[in-house]
């Protein structure tokens, strides 16, 4: 195993706080955060294809990029052949999707050697944590501001304006604490209080998709510490010791008592099941086309059954599966379900990256791929995942 060089040591760096600067920015409403989370994505791109072919190093192609990328020519095709039914929100779009594959392309890059991993890993966990405590603590102390300065109308969960979203990224974050936890006994009682924090914040902010999920995947990734290897040593015995302890005494401070009664409300999926009939009638519509990469607000009027008032807009379906399908057609859903099952297959080799499949679980309810910075963490540790195969194929 021989170390990575400086350069791609500085890329993993520019990556990663081009990811964080992101996260902390997506409650902003203007489009400058965006534009300048894709223009350092596209020059590190450039750059880091600028040292290939100076070096001559040949150049890899990993399928989560092939899926990222195909989706962006989908666009495009789209946008040649006169199937969008809104040709600037095309664009746009095609834009971000060839963010998320210069994202992944980097990830797997950059990451293809494993101290890059395991550092990326960490800055990926440690940020996840810090920014859960600070969530939390301004979620109570200062409710309807972004860390106690920005206000918003809404209760923010750290820079998140929603709480699924917020429960989205918590997802990513959690089986990357607990399964160093499991194979470092020495780091078993601290990652098992971040896998704890995690989920206090997640159950503070009162997301039922994401406390669910959150609980999930605490118990598949004990539940895959039973390997001989790791039950041998008495580190999953401490595992589950530890967060269960961590996680009663942490959901006790925070309280459960919202998102209980959000349990208790009659019709929890109202609003999210018309505009799931009415996006599975716009499928029906066009399956092999769809109406074009970031239409569906613009087409979702003529097929909706659902009317929520003048107060508020339907901006997406809140079920990214249905958004794509509907936007890009059959082709585009079954792609992204082609990477979830990729990223399944690979979860259980590195249960690390299991975090992605739940994220997509959790798009079945909500629409946390529609936040570009959000998915573009998504496709890094995808590309991570890709990067640990791409290595050893190596």
């Amino acid at each position: 195993m021989y170390p990575a060089p400086f350069a791609a040591r500085l890329g993993a760096v520019a990556l990663a706080l081009l990811l964080f600067f992101g996260i902390l920015t997506i409650w902003v409403p203007e489009r400058w955060p965006l534009g300048v989370l894709q223009a350092g994505m596209f020059l590190l791109g450039a750059a880091w294809s600028l040292r290939q072919a100076v070096k001559r190093e040949k150049l890899r192609w990993a399928f989560p990029v092939l899926v990222a990328t195909g989706i962006a020519a989908w666009g495009l095709l789209q946008l040649g052949l006169g199937w969008t039914v809104y040709r600037l929100a095309t664009w746009e779009s095609v834009l971000t999707w060839a963010t998320y594959a210069v994202v992944c392309w980097l990830a797997s890059e950059l990451l293809a050697w494993w101290d890059l991993r395991r550092d990326f890993r960490h800055a990926l966990m440690w940020f996840g944590f810090l920014l859960s405590v600070a969530s939390t603590v301004f979620y109570f102390a200062a409710p309807g501001k972004i860390f106690g300065i920005f206000p918003v109308d809404y209760r923010a969960v750290g820079p998140f304006l929603n709480r699924d979203h917020y429960s989205t990224f918590v997802e990513l974050i959690v089986p990357l604490a607990l399964w160093e936890g499991l194979i470092d006994r020495r780091r078993t009682w601290s990652r098992a209080l971040m896998a704890a924090a995690l989920l206090a914040s997640v159950v503070a902010g009162a997301s039922r998709a994401g406390s669910i999920l959150v609980t999930l995947q605490v118990l598949l990734m004990l539940f895959l510490g039973l390997r001989p290897r790791l039950a041998e040593t008495g580190v999953l015995r401490q595992a589950i010791a530890w967060t269960v302890l961590f996680a009663v005494a942490f959901v006790v401070v925070v309280g459960w008592e919202v998102l209980w009664r959000r349990f208790q409300e009659p019709d929890p999926f109202r609003g999210r099941r018309e505009m799931l009939l009415a996006s599975l009638a716009m499928v029906r519509e066009r399956p092999g086309t769809g109406f074009g990469l970031g239409t569906w607000p613009v087409a979702y009027p003529a097929y909706a059954i659902w009317d929520p008032g003048t107060e508020f807009f339907v901006n997406h379906a809140h079920n990214d599966w249905a958004e794509w399908a509907a936007d890009g057609g059959l082709p585009v859903a079954g792609a992204m379900l082609a990477l979830g099952l990729w990223s399944f297959r690979q979860g259980l080799r590195a249960p690390w990256g299991l975090g992605v499949v739940a994220a997509l679980a959790h798009c079945a309810v909500d629409f946390p791929m529609q936040r570009p910075a959000l998915a573009a963490c998504l496709f890094a540790v995808v590309g991570a995942l890709a990067a640990r195969r791409v290595h050893r194929r190596d």
